[in-house]
């Protein structure tokens, strides 16, 4: 069987704080369901085998799948023990590709985690000869995460110490643990029957893993993502807006700064996935989303929302409401009109 690296996305939450009727990982950000980001993150970094283990009202996730991304397998665990217990669950699709590859462990609710980093990660994984290595984050408030330890030598992951269980040494380590990991799916085969549930809550955590490979002499190592947002999620609907603030943020700023003239971004929301081209211009109350394609020289708003659309060049939409559609080029739509597609 030759090498085959693959991911396996954790999408089993409830996420009871956000008190929606729908799993955590399809809570939105600028549109899109969390998970999807974490999808096409894995997908951009080469990834196309991927597991998504689900739990929580499956049937949401496993019907979203069936229509984004088919290819995707699922599993589901029916007794949510933790994260490590989330992988054991996938136990069969890892045992179909190892021999030789690795496997990158994902949150299903973490969306900022990019694909540079993911292959960033992969990189010094192989090159270091490391069984597991951590993606961590550098923040500037730690607070409520797992510390990065490394040894004084080589730099090597040493451990991963839970805020409750860390020294005050520790604690004043801003390095810390995003939730993601690479490991040589050999070996995480190998340690995930020994991983024990001899804690409070009665779970099986996969930091455990990492300890177990550690202290069998396999070597660790951390790799420290690009952004400190490789570590955010939300737990409630406050952390959801939070996380669109920031995605917002980015994504206006990338936008203005390929040549799009946003003079005041009040009620402007645009979606990662939209494309704007050179010359254009967009109005306050605008909201672009899906997979939106706007050609150059438009001019779009004031109030005006479109929803995976494609518009030609140097059109006119004021106060318009479209999804699905396609716009000739040139069109001066009449303002307080709906678009059909």
């Amino acid at each position: 069987m030759p090498q085959q690296n693959c991911a396996v996305i954790l999408a089993a939450g409830e996420g009871k704080r956000m008190k929606w009727d729908r799993p955590k990982c399809l809570s939105p950000v600028l549109f899109k369901p969390m998970l999807q980001w974490v999808l096409d993150s894995a997908g951009k970094a080469g990834l196309h085998s991927i597991c998504v283990v689900t739990g929580f009202l499956s049937g949401q996730v496993n019907s979203y799948l069936e229509k984004n991304s088919p290819g995707v397998v699922s599993v589901f665990q029916e007794k949510r023990k933790g994260t490590g217990h989330a992988v054991m669950a996938a136990a069969d699709f890892l045992r179909s590709r190892a021999r030789g590859g690795n496997t990158l462990v994902l949150n299903g609710d973490a969306p900022f985690l990019d694909a540079e980093t993911i292959r960033k990660a992969l990189k010094e994984h192989t090159e270091d000869g490391n069984s597991v290595t951590v993606i961590s984050a550098v923040l500037k408030d730690p607070t409520g995460y797992g510390r990065i330890i490394r040894a004084g030598g080589d730099g090597s992951l040493r451990a991963i110490i839970e805020q409750k269980d860390a020294a005050p040494e520790e604690l004043a380590v801003r390095e810390v643990n995003s939730g993601a990991f690479w490991f040589k799916t050999d070996d995480l085969l190998d340690v995930l029957p020994r991983i024990q549930a001899g804690n409070a809550q009665g779970e099986y955590y996969l930091t455990d893993a990492v300890e177990l490979l550690i202290k069998s002499g396999r070597r660790g190592g951390a790799c420290v993502a690009g952004s400190a947002g490789a570590a955010l999620g939300a737990n409630d609907c406050l952390q959801l807006h939070s996380l669109n603030s920031i995605a917002r943020s980015a994504v206006l700023s990338r936008i203005m700064k390929s040549g799009v003239d946003i003079p005041c971004t009040d009620g402007v929301v645009i979606g990662p996935d939209v494309t704007v081209g050179k010359n254009c211009t967009i109005l306050p109350g605008t909201i672009l989303s899906g997979s939106t394609q706007i050609g150059a020289g438009c001019t779009i708003g004031p109030n005006t929302s479109l929803k995976s659309c494609r518009v030609g060049s140097m059109s006119v939409l004021e106060n318009v409401c479209g999804e699905g559609c396609s716009v000739a080029s040139a069109t001066h739509a009449k303002p307080y009109s709906r678009l059909l597609p």
